[in-house]
């Protein structure tokens, strides 16, 4: 048994998640709608330490200001009474159909204008409420035909719209930061900024790219068949995982929002791994979807099994890193050796030229003999997580 969690484990839910009604293309809801309310005393409950949501998850769109304040009042009460916090906010630019060629990107200016003015009515929530974060997904900023959109266009209104975001931030004096999530299609038959290189790409062109990191989700770098660590991993190196969503995929097929850890075990397993020990200390937040066969019971048993697979994971991980045969195998495939530079201090490059045995007196056929003893290493991996050690 894995242990209870906890408000320190930083777990979190989006309201999309245990709320999603279980409609989709093919079938009408199987469940009910969950009053917000009911949602951050359940969690609270399990164990949960925040609760996340688009604008419209909580205010119905198009509510005027005496029922979104009314909404916002009983939410806030709930969080009052539970001590759950709202560590991210992000706002629907993909549900209602003025979307349905994007936000920021839409060919249409008057929706770009009137996207940017959502935006930024719920980054003022979004400070209301003591986030610290708030992701921008882009799930209509895209196309289906290439004829449809020109990209460099696209990309320039894009950068405007977030630039003019940031901006605002700045001056409201929010200490917001602004995180993009990355996706490669779906709802769009493509969808700008696909995966987390792209997404680090264009955050480099920004006025204000320090306030401006990435929302990975596991699935989404998954569907496009990437490697969701490295992705992590890049993120990391370059200070720019200011969010994260975590859920379940089975490979490049259609989103499916598995519970953490239902998809690629390994995977899942070496980015808690890599969550735990690599300096990454913000929300560990479920991005999932109940399955579609579940009733409530089932729903808040799903938001459970996200956070227990969370916790076996990092309890497995701690193990592996505390097998003394895991550190000699480590120490014994190199992987220690990689943290020391490749060049001395103050090396230039005619001192490694004079340096023999970088090149003349270097056996390349000897060192080429050497095993570096991976399948060993991932071997470990798999015995600490099955529980084998």
């Amino acid at each position: 048994m894995t242990q209870a969690p906890t408000r320190e484990d930083k777990f979190s839910f989006g309201l999309w998640t245990v709320g999603w009604q279980a409609n989709d293309m093919f079938g009408s809801a199987t469940r009910g709608p969950l009053d917000p309310v009911e949602a951050v005393h359940r969690l609270s409950d399990l164990g949960a330490w925040g609760i996340t949501f688009h604008d419209d998850d909580l205010i119905p769109f198009g509510s005027g200001d005496a029922e979104r304040s009314r909404h916002l009042k009983r939410f806030q009460a709930a969080l009052a009474e539970t001590g759950l916090v709202v560590p991210m906010v992000t706002t629907n630019l993909f549900s209602h159909p003025v979307f349905k060629d994007g936000g920021l990107t839409s060919n249409d200016r008057d929706v770009r204008r009137y996207a940017l003015r959502k935006v930024l009515r719920n980054l003022d929530l979004a400070a209301e409420l003591g986030a610290s974060t708030f992701v921008l997904w882009g799930g209509r900023e895209g196309s289906e035909t290439d004829a449809a959109k020109d990209v460099r266009a696209a990309m320039d209104r894009y950068r405007e719209g977030i630039d003019f975001l940031a901006q605002y931030v700045i001056d409201q004096g929010y200490g917001l930061r602004l995180a993009l999530e990355p996706k490669p299609n779906e709802p769009r038959g493509d969808i700008l900024l696909p995966t987390v290189g792209h997404a680090l790409a264009f955050i480099s062109t920004l006025q204000n790219h320090e306030i401006v990191g990435v929302n990975p989700e596991v699935g989404h770098e998954q569907m496009a068949g990437l490697n969701i660590v490295h992705g992590i991993g890049q993120a990391l190196w370059q200070g720019k995982l200011f969010h994260i969503d975590l859920n379940g995929q089975r490979g490049p097929r259609f989103d499916q929002d598995l519970v953490f850890g239902h998809g690629d075990v390994l995977s899942s397993f070496f980015l808690v791994d890599l969550l735990e020990h690599g300096g990454y200390d913000g929300p560990r937040h479920f991005d999932y979807k109940p399955l579609r066969t579940e009733n409530m019971d089932g729903v808040w048993a799903s938001a459970e099994a996200n956070m227990a697979s969370y916790l076996l994971f990092a309890e497995r991980a701690r193990a592996f890193r505390a097998d003394p045969e895991v550190q000699a195998a480590l120490a014994d495939a190199l992987v220690p050796e990689l943290a020391t530079p490749t060049l001395n201090e103050g090396e230039t490059a005619a001192d490694l030229l004079a340096d023999r045995s970088a090149f003349e007196d270097f056996d390349p056929d000897k060192a080429a003999e050497r095993g570096y003893g991976f399948v060993r290493l991932s071997q470990l991996a798999l015995e600490h997580l099955t529980g084998a050690r």
